[in-house]
Formats: C-alpha cells, structure tokens, sequence
C-alpha cells in the first residue's frame, strides 16, 4: 500500500489517492481517502471499493500483469485525472467525476 499522489485539497477535504496489492489475487488497485482540512489524521471517509482496477488488456498483460499504478492526479473543471502506468508497459490517464468520487466519501 502507498500514495499515488500528493493530496489534493477539496471543498470536502483532503482527497488522498493510494494503490494497494490485494492479498488474494494480486492485482493492484486504486482507493481513496478523503481527510479533514484542517485535522488531516482524522479520516472522513474511504472508499469500500476500488476506484479504478485492471481492466482493460493493456492493464492486464505486460512486464507486471494485472497492475494500474497511479504516479499522480489533478483536478480539471470537476474531473479527476489520475495518471497510472499499466502493468508496468504502458502510461493511462483515467478520469472520473470529482463530485461522484467525493459522495462516495462522505
């Protein structure tokens, strides 16, 4: 488990991306924590399920198999854009609405 990005500061709070590796199948994945503006260790929400996962083919065979490892994110209008290698042979960028992401947090 690791950040993927520096936290990006929200009306709701620090939003804070992580990657982990599940125990059962390997893949690695993507989560979100979202933290209180100004106490960042309390933790408002987290998500329950992983918001973005290998999926597509180029996510799922390569150097690494089964691997969407995000290296950074921003936001643009209310989009996320989070940039992630895929397994470990090619570069994405995923988007996703920022206001969703965040409900699921709160």
């Amino acid at each position: 488990m690791g950040i993927a990005a520096p936290p990006i500061k929200t009306d709701k709070g620090w939003l804070l991306l992580y990657h982990g590796v599940s125990n059962t199948d390997h893949h690695y994945r993507l989560g979100a924590i979202l933290m209180k503006l100004d106490d960042p260790t309390t933790i408002l929400g987290r998500t329950k399920y992983p918001i973005l996962e290998p999926e597509m083919d180029y996510e799922k065979y390569g150097e690494i198999s089964n691997v969407v490892f995000p290296c950074g994110a921003v936001i643009k209008d209310t989009k996320l854009l989070v940039y992630y290698g895929a397994a470990d042979k090619v570069i994405g960028v995923a988007s996703g609405d920022l206001d969703k992401i965040l409900d699921t947090l709160t």
